[in-house]
């Protein structure tokens, strides 16, 4: 989780240096910069959202585990490892 905060900065940064020299090489000073800026953001966000995505669907299976290991250790499981043995 903690590569969040290193990622989104980062994209930020990029688009904002990328529309800088694109406006440097056209010489269209604001415009490339503020666009890409704004690309920098919006993929900062995405990045966010993908990781904490990721994030709850490993806490969900962490989760999901754990309940399957208890139900064994308390013999709720058995018949499924009868029917596993078949």
């Amino acid at each position: 989780m903690s590569i969040v905060g290193i990622q989104f900065p980062v994209a930020i940064a990029l688009g904002f240096f990328f529309g800088r020299w694109l406006d440097g090489m056209f010489g269209t000073a604001p415009w490339c910069t503020i666009v890409f800026s704004l690309c920098g953001i919006a993929a900062g966000f995405v990045n966010l959202f993908r990781i904490t995505a990721q994030a709850a669907r490993a806490e969900e299976e962490e989760a999901r585990r754990e309940a399957a290991e208890r139900a064994l250790e308390e013999g709720d499981g058995d018949d499924v490892r009868d029917r596993d043995e078949r």
